[in-house]
């Protein structure tokens, strides 16, 4: 038998492999299929402990293809392969740091960090106080798995340049391969706005959340088509990626991720000229006195628009500022009212961290509802990364969105400026304008509790800090 190569120290590899044969056997004779994942869920559990840039991979490439899982009797609802991979992810980073002690403390110190920490601790306290303690313990784990992998851990694969190529790539690769499918699909059925809503399903809820992930990503594909210095094979790649993402987010009639595509290239633009502090609060302050002077006329123009959402791209685009007879529009202000209601009954604690759709319902208004409207619970948020947890987490919880907004623009500039590598300095401003997107989308949906766009806010968010501790302090 020595001659095969059979050793004594190897019995346990033959004895696990026969084991498993075994196992498969009585699986398939019983029926049990979904047994088979078993083998599946050791190795990656094994993979965790011997090789968890790995698993961090598998993590990144499923994000965009995983799928949400409601099971019909315990009503526990999760993204499949994605979530439990990170709650057991999780674990193990915990009992890492707590046994080793070893984090980098440069990230964890940093004052985007020490924001996050912030938020997640009063989301604790406001769970404590919450009126649906489940509801929000449940929501606040979600949070927690989402930060600790998705920032603190994901912090640790830019410490080289390919790893942080990878960390894009592993992404727009599959989220391509789900709007080709979206697209597929909605030409099936003559690209109209209606079937747009619900086309890139199972991958995606609905279209708004499809929309804002794609406009967080576009700047990275802009990026990597024009801007870095690659061979024409990497470049062409990039550009099909692009051109796909942009007939997605067209395609996706999502008005929001066009406003925020717009407004937060403008935002880039200005950081890239190097625009004064002073001509930016000019022009700030102008807009602002504009707004407030003209007030009443643009309320009336506003008002006076009956141009709804259609398949007409020009028309769909106008009614972005009707709210008297677009429903969806109407409906938002609809949660906005409801939000603030509940606000001033829990100014300081709020109703609980993801509380609010189980219990906006009696704070609407019978005129102020519309025939999308309803009590049941089932039909999202409050439409605001802002709004959402002022309701839910009081004035403090508004706050610390704001000094997170803040403290990622300040960021970002930092890293862009105080870097002298070129290609890094494009990454840095792709990563922050997706950011933006992000954050102007968030004054009209909120999207933080789902993986496919809280991979990339915490991971742009960990690559940008660490660009601003370690590449400003090398230069």
């Amino acid at each position: 038998m020595r001659g095969l190569g059979w050793h004594k120290g190897d019995r346990p590899i033959y004895l696990s492999g026969l084991l498993v044969a075994l196992l498969n056997v009585i699986i398939i004779v019983y029926e049990q299929y979904w047994a088979l994942l078993i083998p599946v869920a050791l190795l990656i559990i094994t993979m965790t402990f011997l090789a968890l840039d790995k698993v961090l991979y598998f993590v990144i490439f499923s994000t965009p293809l995983s799928i949400f899982y409601l099971h019909p009797t315990l009503h526990l609802g999760f993204t499949f392969p994605t979530e439990p991979l990170l709650f057991g992810i999780m674990l193990i980073f915990f009992a890492k740091v707590f046994y080793k002690g070893n984090f980098d403390l440069k990230i964890v110190k940093h004052p985007l960090s020490l924001a996050i920490i912030a938020m997640v601790f009063w989301m604790f306290v406001t769970t404590l106080t919450s009126q649906l303690p489940l509801v929000s313990a449940k929501y606040l784990i979600a949070r927690i798995w989402f930060v600790s992998v998705f920032f603190y851990l994901m912090s640790k694969l830019f410490h080289q340049r390919k790893r942080t190529y990878l960390f894009f790539w592993l992404y727009l690769i599959p989220l391509a391969a789900v709007v080709i499918y979206t697209i597929t699909v909605h030409a099936q059925w003559g690209f109209t706005k209606d079937a747009s809503v619900w086309v890139m399903f199972p991958f995606f809820k609905e279209h708004t959340s499809y929309g804002a992930v794609l406009a967080l990503y576009i700047p990275i594909a802009i990026a990597f088509t024009f801007f870095l210095r690659w061979d024409l094979n990497r470049k062409f790649l990039a550009g099909t990626i692009l051109l796909i993402l942009l007939a997605g987010v067209i395609l996706s009639y999502t008005r929001a991720a066009w406003v925020s595509l717009v407004a937060a290239g403008l935002a880039g633009f200005m950081i890239w000229i190097r625009l004064r502090k002073e001509i930016f609060y000019l022009m700030v302050a102008a807009f602002v006195g504009a707004l407030f002077y003209f007030q009443d006329d643009i309320q009336s123009r506003f008002e006076k628009n009956d141009t709804t959402s259609s398949d007409d791209l020009s028309e769909h685009v106008e009614s972005i500022s009707n709210i008297s007879t677009d429903a969806s529009n109407m409906e938002r202000i609809n949660r906005w009212k409801s939000a603030f209601r509940m606000y001033a009954e829990r100014p300081v604690f709020g109703h609980g961290p993801g509380t609010y759709m189980f219990l906006y319902a009696p704070y609407q208004k019978p005129h102020e509802k519309t025939i999308i409207s309803t009590n049941n619970g089932d039909m999202g948020n409050a439409h605001s990364e802002y709004i959402g947890p002022l309701a839910e987490s009081g004035t403090l919880g508004l706050v610390l969105v704001l000094l997170l907004v803040y403290l990622t623009v300040r960021t970002g500039m930092r890293a862009y400026y105080g870097l002298s590598d070129p290609d890094l300095k494009v990454l840095a401003l792709a990563s922050l304008i997706g950011l933006m997107t992000y954050w102007t989308h968030g004054f009209l949906n909120n999207f933080l509790d789902m993986d496919k766009a809280t991979l990339p806010v915490w991971g742009f968010s960990a690559f940008l800090v660490y660009l601003d501790v370690y590449r400003t302090d090398s230069k």
